[in-house]
């Protein structure tokens, strides 16, 4: 018999207005690139915070924003943030389960408050716990040029954290902690609960909850210590009520402290992290599993979904936003469902396979959510390339 799973989450929940094919290597383009670590300036795959980009720029946000879009009006408005979208796609692809996914945070008295309340009310997630609060809601700016990196793309993201200044841990009732799988997602753009995350994992893992930590460029730290590492709550001993990190690249690095991706893995080791996934855009996966949660799984690389990138280069395209959060996404999916079935020790490396065909599968749609036209539809569209995944890498399962 299946069994009910729980999940709830919290973190960073936003309008994103995505401004496709912002071409990157352009002369408007140019002038407002960083100089120097953590100055305001723009980087590719990184985050600024608006008021810093503003004082970089030298120049009121719109109209230096305008210098860079032209006459562009955005592609697309929609739901973002690394907490959200990956829990609104598990959501969707656990269709038809004994499923409850619950999503704790807030958004402003305004518009885009008002938009992503109607938004959120079109998808299976319970926002019993989502508030209205205070008169800004949280916002990005997206620009994204899929021609970036030889035609595999890339995104810089503009942040305002708005009504996330006041959102702190006491907005996290017992039922929070009464999951079966609690997931805190980009709460670097959510400050009092990431400085608070040791003491939230801490009381999590008392309660017995299974534990989720996915990672958003924490730009607040980086401007505040940008030759320091980046601090994950108040001490490292966060690490060690983590059962699954996923983060990636250069946030690996940043977290860690350390040069290369091995060393950071090391890190996280160290630390005693239950399992770590890293992502590295269209290049392979670093993932490694200590047998706290998951099976034992040493420090390994998965590759890329073979059969999405053939697609990508015959012009099937979108654009990368969200890619990282709905690979976080079929992870968690991945997870219910083998929670659900009982596995006694659930498998890292077949979640990270719903993980990248649901992050490669993003690129085919512009914006981090897909709003389903009927139940069932997205996975649907994504467990083909599951199952030509698992013949390229030659799994049996």
């Amino acid at each position: 018999m299946s069994r009910k799973i729980t999940v709830s989450g919290v973190g960073c929940c936003l309008v994103d207005r995505l401004y496709n094919h912002i071409s990157f290597s352009s002369g408007s383009f140019s002038a407002f690139l960083s100089k120097e670590k953590g100055d305001g300036g723009l980087n590719p795959g990184q985050l600024v915070f608006k008021e810093e980009f503003e004082r970089f720029a030298g120049k009121e946000f719109n109209t230096a924003l305008r210098e860079i879009i032209q006459d562009k009006v955005p592609d697309k408005i929609s739901i973002g943030g690394p907490s959200i979208v990956a829990l609104i796609h598990a959501t969707q692809m656990l269709e038809g389960t004994d499923f409850n996914c619950r999503f704790y945070g807030c958004g402003g008295n305004d518009e885009d408050g008002s938009f992503l309340l109607s938004s959120l009310n079109k998808t299976q997630i319970n926002t019993d716990n989502y508030v209205l609060s205070g008169t800004v809601t949280p916002s990005t700016i997206v620009l994204s040029d899929p021609d970036f990196d030889h035609g595999n793309g890339e995104r810089i993201f503009i942040n305002s954290i708005g009504a996330a200044w006041h959102y702190f841990p006491g907005n996290l009732n017992d039922d929070f902690f009464a999951s079966d799988v609690v997931v805190f997602g980009g709460t670097a753009l959510v400050p009092a609960i990431h400085d608070n995350l040791h003491h939230l994992l801490e009381k999590a893992k008392s309660s017995n909850c299974i534990t989720v930590v996915n990672t958003v460029y924490d730009f607040r730290n980086e401007k505040a210590n940008p030759h320091q590492k980046w601090p994950l709550g108040q001490t490292d001993e966060s690490y060690g009520h983590i059962d699954l990190l996923i983060t990636d690249y250069e946030e690996a690095l940043r977290l860690s402290g350390k040069q290369t991706i091995g060393e950071a893995m090391q890190f996280f080791t160290d630390k005693k992290t239950g399992a770590v996934v890293v992502t590295n855009g269209a290049k392979n996966i670093r993932v490694f599993s200590s047998g706290k949660l998951f099976r034992k799984l040493n420090d390994s690389e998965m590759p890329v979904s073979s059969a999405i990138s053939e697609e990508l280069k015959k012009g099937h395209w979108g654009d990368t936003t969200g890619c990282g959060d709905n690979f976080v996404g079929g992870i968690l999916a991945s997870l219910v469902w083998q929670l659900q079935n009982q596995t006694v020790v659930p498998d890292l490396s077949e979640a990270c396979m719903w993980g990248i065909v649901s992050g490669g599968y993003s690129c085919f749609y512009i914006g981090g959510t897909y709003l389903e036209n009927h139940p069932g539809e997205k996975y649907n569209l994504i467990s083909p390339y599951f199952e030509q995944y698992k013949k390229q890498i030659g799994d049996g399962k």
